[in-house]
């Protein structure tokens, strides 16, 4: 493990039978909360972002747009959010995916990406890849490219890299920290 992974893990907290019996929940309010740790992640997902040429960063709903944004301002690309469903006004292009039990969905304005963009998806967690998924093709309806897939954890146990692998087409997956 590296010094900066060891930093981040050093700051998230394992939270044991949340939300339901049996789960651990990594929490990285801790991490947010040390400004050493978190300038030190988003410098990393910065030049994550920069080496691949990205033009733009989507941070997916919620924890994907509290790192994605300063990475975006520190890349100095755009940022753009990926919400769930209704929660955007205007024309948008929305995306379904699979849950373990049913389905969910989500939206991008359909303005903000346009052919040319890289774009970077950033998020906390990549657990089974469904919405890292989603916003892959949603990123490619809109005529843009896909630059990577960047998160701070991976939950290898939950196989969400294996289940990118043909959407990514060939982009990088980057997660910092693998669990």
């Amino acid at each position: 493990m590296t010094g900066i992974s060891e930093l981040l893990l050093s700051r998230i907290r394992d939270v044991q039978d949340y939300p339901e019996p049996g789960v651990v929940f990594k929490d990285i309010t801790p991490l947010l909360a040390d400004p050493a740790a978190f300038t030190a992640l988003t410098d990393s997902l910065a030049e994550f972002t920069v080496r691949h040429g990205a033009t733009k960063v989507v941070g997916l709903e919620a924890r994907g747009f509290i790192l994605g944004a300063p990475v975006a301002v520190r890349a100095g690309v755009g940022f753009i959010p990926v919400r769930k469903a209704g929660k955007l006004p205007g024309a948008t292009l929305s995306q379904a995916y699979a849950l373990e039990y049913g389905t969910a969905e989500i939206e991008v304005h359909a303005e903000d990406l346009s052919p040319g963009d890289r774009v970077m998806v950033i998020d906390d967690v990549l657990a089974t890849g469904g919405t890292a998924e989603a916003s892959l093709s949603l990123i490619r309806r809109a005529g843009a490219q896909v630059a990577g897939v960047a998160v701070l954890m991976e939950l290898g146990f939950l196989d969400g890299r294996a289940r990118l692998e043909a959407a990514l087409d060939g982009a990088p997956l980057e997660a910092l920290i693998k669990v």
